[in-house]
């Protein structure tokens, strides 16, 4: 049976309307950003370590660590939310925006006092038009009451007012700008590329001063460790290593795909798909699952056990990512469903990296020539080797994405590439015969 949870990040499921001011503040909205400012800024990251909270935006690196490497001292330093959702199956920051924009916003309000920010973007995919909207009404919203501007209404620890500008951009809609540095570069103006790191963003970011970038499901965690304190946030979860909420996307072959919040380690994969999302609406067993969009190794059948959480997916060989669960029923082609992934990852490839630029395309022209029936088993070991010399080897984390669904629908469902050797055996057979006659 479904978990006896009440969501604190969505706690509105089913909403299509913002929530306003007014009715984030009667459910206590904003107490999280008052108790930070009441306190050191260190010792709100301190707060935000001790909790456990681990990135949403798919590396789970720990929010808390990633904000004390920002040098003290004076100078500008910038927050960057990660709202670039072009992950493929995942929808999670969408719903957060568009309906819990100011949880977001008092999320990078505690996170720029933490690192000292005055001055926050928020990065969007174009596409994201309405939660762009939304978001900047929200701002506009939180100035007019005087919980951000320059200075706000707002009282620093130290006495002095808080100051606090956010900026709303919409991008032009690029899977390279998840990459923090591609995201970077894109929001300076340029072509959105990686860069080669060190430096890192914490030491030379935007306009090359330290800067943090963070993922809009991360920061909405952090008004409820400001407001409830670390152990309350640590009840939540699985810990040590999986604390607090988790939103999980859910779609492809499922009867009620979409957003659930559920704590961390609660409940496993497969019960996630039964009871969550009411199985495969055929009725058919499942194949495997993209846990990660696609950008990780496919969970198979076998699998389903795993419990969804960091370590629980890590186990089942794959990782969680930005959770966004892809199902996919014994009806799948595990070829074909790696080829559109790869075509995917090609068409994305920023092109900077020799490596995934020139492996992608091959990748994809093997995956092609075999599903018109013209490939042949040594293929397989080919579609590897290219993986090999791509993943590692590349700036960012795209070409290591890109290699995923091939090598794992490899290990896992070798039968689906060599169904297709099969066929084209039997046909040439069939004409051998008739040449014969």
């Amino acid at each position: 049976m479904p978990l006896d949870y009440q969501p604190i990040l969505l706690p509105n499921p089913g909403r299509t309307t913002a929530v306003a001011l007014t009715e984030y503040e009667q459910r206590g909205g904003y107490d999280g950003l008052r108790n930070a400012l009441r306190k050191k800024p260190e010792d709100v990251t301190t707060m935000v370590k001790d909790a456990g909270l681990k990135g949403r935006g798919g590396a789970g690196f720990p929010t808390g660590m990633k904000w004390s490497f920002v040098p003290k001292g004076p100078g500008p330093k910038y927050l960057v939310v990660n709202a670039d959702e072009s992950e493929p199956g995942t929808f999670k920051d969408r719903d957060l925006m568009e309906i819990e924009p100011h949880t977001l916003i008092e999320g990078i309000a505690i996170g720029s006092y933490a690192i000292g920010c005055e001055l926050a973007f928020v990065y969007i995919r174009g596409e994201y038009t309405v939660a762009g909207d939304r978001l900047r009404d929200a701002v506009d919203e939180a100035k007019k009451a005087g919980l951000l501007g320059a200075p706000s209404k707002l009282t620093r620890a130290d006495g002095t007012p808080f100051s606090l500008d956010i900026v709303v951009f919409l991008g032009a809609g690029a899977y390279i700008c998840g990459e923090e540095t591609a995201l970077i570069e894109s929001l300076e103006g340029n072509r959105a590329m990686p860069r080669s790191r060190p430096p890192f963003p914490a030491v030379a970011g935007l306009y090359m001063k330290p800067t943090v970038v963070n993922n809009v499901e991360t920061l909405a965690n952090v008004p409820y460790i400001l407001a409830k304190g670390v152990d309350a946030y640590k009840a939540i979860g699985n810990p040590p290593n999986n604390t607090g909420p988790k939103i999980y996307c859910l779609s492809g072959h499922v009867k009620r795909p979409g957003n659930y919040e559920l704590p961390l380690g609660k409940v496993t994969l497969r019960q996630f798909i039964e009871e969550y999302g009411g199985g495969t609406p055929s009725g058919r067993p499942v194949k495997g699952v993209l846990p990660a969009g696609v950008s990780a190794p496919i969970i198979p059948a076998a699998n389903l056990d795993a419990v969804l959480d960091y370590d629980g997916i890590k186990g089942a060989g794959s990782m969680l990512g930005s959770a966004s669960f892809i199902v996919m029923d014994d009806s799948v082609d595990m070829l074909w469903a790696a080829t559109r992934m790869v075509e995917f990852f090609r068409h994305e490839s920023c092109g900077k990296c020799t490596p995934c630029r020139e492996g992608t395309m091959w990748l994809e022209k093997t995956l092609y020539r075999m599903m018109e029936g013209k490939g042949k088993e040594s293929d397989l070991e080919t579609l590897q080797f290219v993986s090999k010399q791509i993943a590692g080897n590349t700036l960012c984390a795209l070409g290591d994405f890109a290699t995923s669904p091939v090598t794992s629908s490899i290990k896992h469902y070798r039968d689906d590439y060599l169904a297709h050797l099969v066929r084209i055996e039997k046909k040439s057979d069939k004409k051998g015969d008739k040449a014969a006659e």
